[in-house]
Order: structure tokens, then sequence, then C-alpha cells
């Protein structure tokens, strides 16, 4: 019993390495979005709440990253309507999307949400939803 509890504690030591993308090629961020599955992220479930919680004290009309940029986040379909430059969501692929860039901080030296801690971005766990999210096509579901 001990042998087989070891044995399947390599064998997910294994998986863990790889999805992590320390044992493939690829960024750690690939490797965590094939780690959680094929398991749809819901925006009413999971990305919204993130929005809330860390977004909408700026971006609905009258606050200031609204007035900046023209983003409400206040529903599903003013976020993929974008901003006054255009769409920041590109459905499908989170690598190029502002959206993610955004939170990552990887867009043009911006970071948002701006001044939510130290690195000036989400927590990792968050943003991989939200990628995970626009990848999977950014559905509002």
């Amino acid at each position: 019993m001990k042998i087989r509890m070891l044995l399947c504690g390599a064998v997910l030591a294994a998986v863990s390495f790889n999805a992590l993308g320390t044992g493939e090629s690829g960024s750690p961020e690939q490797g965590a979005l094939k780690a959680v599955g094929k398991e749809e992220v819901s925006f009413k479930n999971e990305v919204f709440p993130i929005i809330y919680d860390h977004c909408l004290n700026c971006h609905l009309p009258g606050g200031k990253g609204y007035e900046k940029s023209g983003l409400d986040l206040g529903t599903y379909e003013s976020l993929m309507k974008g901003t006054k430059f255009g769409p920041v969501v590109k459905p499908g692929d989170s690598e190029s999307s502002t959206f993610t860039k955004l939170l990552e901080g990887t867009a043009k030296g911006l970071k948002m949400p701006a001044g939510l801690n130290a690195s000036g971005t989400l927590d990792r766990q968050y943003i991989l939803t939200m990628r995970k999210w626009v990848q999977q096509g950014a559905k509002n579901n």
C-alpha cells in the first residue's frame, strides 16, 4: 500500500512538473493553462467576480479608467466592445489580447489594475483564469 501511494505521488509530481512548464518547452503560464485542463471558465462565475472586485472602481462611466480609455467593464457586452481605441479582447487569442497584456503588465508599460499591489498586477491565479477564458473564446457563459 505504501509503495503504491509513493508511486502515485511520484507520478503526480512528474505531471505537475511538466504542467507548470518546467519540464517542457513553453512558458510557465502556458503550462499552467494546460494543467487546469479543458474545464470551461465561466464569465459569470469566475471572470466577472474578479473584474467586479478589482476593476469596476475605475472602469465604469465616471471612473478614471473609463474617462481615459472608454473601457466600461460593467457588463460582458461593454467589455467586448472595448475602448475608444478599439477592442481589447480577441476571443481565442490570449497572447495578443490587450486585455490579458494589460493584466500581465506587458502592454506598452501599462499594468492593470493600477496600483493594486507591489507588482502592479493581479494575483497570478486571477490572470491565468482571465487568460484561459480569453483562450477558450471569451464566451458570455
